[in-house]
C-alpha cells in the first residue's frame, strides 16, 4: 500500500506546531518533520477576550508559511485544529473566517473534550509503555495554555476526568495581573494550584490509588532529558523529579532556557507545570513520572490514521468514552441494573432497524451514552428528573465527546420520557436539519427501550430486534414476569411508529405478546 504524507496542525496558545508525518499501514505513523512557531495568542484571549490585530497577522503569515512547507512534503491531507486561545475568543468564527481567507487552511477548532481526546490518542502512539502504566492507578495530567486535564485510570479503564482552571499560560496572566515579585511568585502560585487540587481530591481520589503520572507537557520532557539521559522513554522516579525542580529553582530564567532548549519567554511557564506536578505528586503519593513527550499534533495523527484504517487501533478508545460515563453515573448514584438493561434494549433495537434509520456508528454510540445517562438526573429531583439529567450532561465533560455531541445526548434524555416531543425544546442555533433527525430517531429509539426497562429487579438474558413487513418485532428472553412492561409497552412507542411508520412489537421467548 503506498505511503500517505499527512500534515498536523496544532494552533496553541503560546506556539503553532506543524508535524509532517509517512502513514501506511507497513510503517504506522512515522514523524519525518517538526516545526514550530512561538505565537502567544492566549495571553490576548484570556487578558481581553480577543486575539489583536498584530497577532492576528502573524499568524496568517506563520501559518501561510507552513502551507509552503506542505507543498515541498507534496502532503497529501491535513488537519489544523485552534484549542483554548481561538475557541475562548469572543470572534471565534471571524478568526476562522480569517484564517481561512488569508492561508487558504480549514482550522477546526476544538473543544476541551475533544481536544484532551486527541493528547490522549498520542500516547498510543507509545502503545506498549502507556498499556503496561495504566494496568495500575494512573493519572495522565494534561498541561495546556488554558487549563489541565486530569484522567483517573485503574486496571486499564478511565473512571474519571475533569478539567480544572490551571492552564500554564493562564496561571501566569493571573499572577501578572497580581503584580506578583519573584518573594511572593511561588508563594501565589502554589496557593491557586492547591486550591483547586483540593477541591479535586475530595471528589475524585478517595476511591483511587494512584502510583504512576503521565505528563503531557510542550516543555517538561526538556526537562526529563536533563534529569536522565538514558531513562526509558523518559520514566522516571519522582524523588528525582521533584530533586532537579528544586535545583532549576535558583537558576535564573534566561540560562533555564538554555538549559532545557526553550525559548527564553517560554521559560517563564515551566515554573507553573513543574509546580502543578509537584503537588500532585504530593498530593497522591505517586512514585514514577512518564513524560513521553508527545503533543496534540501527535493524537491527530493517530486519529486520522486510524479513521482512515492505515493503522490498527491498539486501544480501544470508545470504551473510555463510555468508562466516562458510567464514572459520571455512579456520581449521581444512577441503577446500574437498569442502565444495563437499558443500553442492551437500546443497542438491540438500533441495530435491528438499521435498514430504516441510517444512523452510523458514531450515533450507536451516543445513543448508548444517553442510555447510561438517562436517570442521572434522579438524584437531583425525582418530580423532574429528565430536566435535571439535561443540565448535569450539558455541565459535565465527556472526554472524546464534542460540544454538539454533548447537546445531542442530553436532548435525547431529556425526551426520552413519555412527553410531548416537541422541536422548540431543541438549540437551534446549534442544532440543523440533519442533527434534528439523528436526535429525533434516537430519541424514539430510546423511549421503547425504556419502556422496556422499568424495574431495577428485570433482567434479560437476550434482546433482538427484527423488522417484519410493517412490525419491529422485539423478542426478550428473560425468566422475570412481563406484566408491567406489557400493560405500559404502548405508551412508549408513538414517537417511534411517527419517525419510522412502523409498529414495535414486543415478544417473549415463550411466544405471548403486545402491541
Amino acid at each position: 500500500m503506498a505511503i500517505k504524507t499527512f500534515a498536523a496542525i496544532d494552533v496553541g496558545s503560546y506556539e503553532i506546531g506543524m508535524k509532517i508525518f509517512e502513514l501506511s499501514k507497513k510503517i504506522g505513523v512515522r514523524e519525518i518533520d517538526y516545526v514550530r512557531h512561538r505565537i502567544d495568542l492566549g495571553t490576548d484571549t484570556y487578558n481581553t477576550g480577543r486575539i489583536s490585530y498584530e497577532r492576528m497577522d502573524e499568524l496568517c503569515e506563520t501559518l501561510k508559511g507552513f502551507t509552503e512547507i506542505m507543498k515541498s512534503y507534496k502532503v497529501d491531507d491535513y488537519r489544523a485544529c485552534g484549542t483554548s486561545a481561538i475557541r475562548e475568543t469572543v470572534n471565534t468564527k471571524v478568526v476562522i473566517d480569517q484564517i481561512k481567507l488569508r492561508t487558504g487552511l480549514n482550522v477546526q477548532v476544538l473543544g476541551n473534550s475533544e481536544q484532551r481526546f486527541l493528547d490522549y490518542k498520542s500516547l498510543a502512539l507509545k502503545s506498549q509503555e502507556f498499556g503496561h502504566i495504566i494496568a495500575r492507578g494512573t493519572a495522565i495530567i494534561d498541561i495546556g495554555g488554558g487549563s489541565t486535564q486530569i484522567s483517573l485510570f485503574s486496571d486499564s479503564r478511565l473512571v474519571s476526568t475533569v478539567n480544572l482552571p490551571l492552564g500554564i499560560l493562564r496561571l501566569r496572566s493571573k499572577m501578572n495581573a497580581l503584580d506578583a515579585g519573584l518573594g511572593s511568585y511561588e508563594e501565589l502560585l502554589t496557593e491557586t494550584i492547591c486550591n483547586e487540587l483540593h477541591h479535586f481530591k475530595k471528589f475524585y481520589l478517595e476511591d483511587i490509588e494512584v502510583q504512576n503520572l503521565i505528563v503531557v507537557d510542550d516543555y517538561l520532557p526538556n526537562i526529563a532529558r536533563k534529569i536522565d539521559e538514558s531513562a526509558a522513554n523518559g520514566s522516571f522516579s519522582a524523588e528525582r523529579f521533584l530533586k532537579k525542580i528544586e535545583e532549576m529553582k535558583h537558576v535564573p530564567q534566561g540560562q533555564v532556557a538554555r538549559l532545557v532548549g526553550v525559548h527564553r519567554e517560554n521559560a517563564s511557564l515551566l515554573l507553573p507545570s513543574a509546580l502543578l506536578i509537584k503537588h500532585f505528586i504530593s498530593m497522591t503519593g505517586a512514585e514514577r513520572l512518564w513524560l513521553p513527550g508527545v503533543t496534540l499534533s501527535d493524537g491527530i495523527a493517530y486519529d486520522y490514521a486510524d479513521k482512515n484504517k492505515l493503522i490498527e487501533a491498539n486501544h480501544d478508545f470508545s470504551q473510555d468514552i463510555i468508562s466516562c460515563a458510567d464514572s459520571i453515573s455512579q456520581r449521581y448514584k444512577g441503577s446500574k441494573s437498569i442502565e444495563e438493561e437499558l443500553v442492551k434494549c437500546a443497542l438491540a433495537i438500533f441495530d435491528g432497524t438499521k435498514k430504516i434509520h441510517g444512523l452510523s456508528k458514531r450515533e450507536r454510540l451516543l445513543l448508548e451514552l444517553a442510555a447510561r445517562l438517562n436517570d442521572v438526573g434522579c438524584f437531583v429531583s425525582m418530580s423532574s428528573p429528565a430536566e435535571c439529567s439535561y443540565q448535569i450532561i450539558m455541565g459535565t465533560e465527556i472526554i472524546g465527546i464534542s460540544h454538539i455531541e454533548r447537546e445531542i445526548i442530553a436532548t435525547i434524555v431529556r425526551n426520552s420520557r413519555f412527553r410531548e416531543f416537541y422541536y422548540e425544546d431543541f438549540n437551534e442555533e446549534e442544532f440543523d436539519n440533519k442533527v434534528y433527525l439523528i436526535v429525533t430517531k434516537l430519541t424514539a429509539i430510546l423511549r421503547v427501550a425504556v419502556g422496556m426497562s422499568r424495574s431495577p429487579k428485570k433482567y434479560y438474558r437476550s434482546v433482538k430486534a427484527a423488522l417484519h413487513e410493517k412490525e419491529l418485532v422485539i423478542t426478550v428472553e428473560s425468566k422475570d414476569s412481563m406484566i408491567l412492561e406489557k400493560g405500559l409497552f404502548g405508551f412508549s412507542t408513538d414517537l417511534f411508529e411517527e419517525v419510522f411508520g412502523i409498529r414495535p412489537v414486543l415478544k417473549t421467548k415463550k411466544g405471548w405478546s403486545m402491541k
